[in-house]
């Protein structure tokens, strides 16, 4: 069975063009993310946010389209315990989606960024998996288990701990381990780099791993 995707558009830097969105696939405009779709011609299936970053002309639209599409807009209070994000991820699990993809999650302050970084672990908690995009990469979570990468990647890999340590073995990269200890004070796993023609793996035999591709 095909796993249902979630397309989640954030409020944070956009670093790409265009943003694939499949006819199957539940799109998610968060927040400030409903100026994105508007500018890149996508269309969501709800927005979502307390709109503290929508500008004055896109509030305009938005209260335009409640009129006759008001069931797909969700107005969440700015006093709250989940942020937009998590909101918004919530609202994809509930909807049977397995697989999230965020776009315009990092960039501006840090601490949305590592807000939206604690949210891959929230998926991965569930059973589901996140991936934060950017135009030169992404960041993924794994749990003890495998990860592989295709043979044609070109740049670095980064590996920080999620815990206070995991323990992995990397394959056909630069630097190769084997049932390795990586633990969060020190950053042992900065700039690994991915060799031509080879498929990386990185197993993660126990704990949690966060996985940063910067390709070129």
């Amino acid at each position: 069975m095909k796993e249902k995707n979630c397309i989640l558009i954030g409020a944070g830097d956009l670093t790409v063009s265009e943003i694939p969105v499949g006819e199957e696939d539940l799109c998610i405009a968060v927040d400030g993310g409903f100026e994105y779709c508007k500018m890149l011609g996508i269309e969501p299936d709800y927005i979502i946010g307390d709109f503290d970053s929508v500008g004055d002309e896109q509030a305009e639209v938005m209260k335009e389209l409640s009129k006759t599409e008001g069931d797909k807009i969700i107005v969440l209070p700015v006093n709250k315990d989940d942020t937009d994000m998590l909101a918004a991820i919530k609202l994809g699990l509930s909807k049977g989606c397995q697989s999230f993809r965020i776009y315009g999650g990092m960039g501006g302050r840090l601490e949305h960024t590592m807000a939206n970084i604690q949210c891959l672990l929230y998926l991965k908690e569930r059973n589901a998996v996140g991936y934060l995009m950017d135009g030169t990469g992404m960041i993924l979570v794994a749990k003890e288990e495998t990860i592989s990468f295709r043979e044609n990647l070109e740049g670095y890999l980064s590996i920080f701990s999620m815990g206070s340590s995991c323990r992995l073995s990397l394959d056909n990269l630069k630097y190769t381990l084997k049932e390795k200890e990586l633990f969060n004070s020190y950053p042992l796993g900065i700039s690994n780099e991915f060799l031509e023609g080879k498929k990386a793996t990185v197993q993660v035999h126990e704990g949690t791993a966060l996985l940063i591709l910067n390709l070129v």
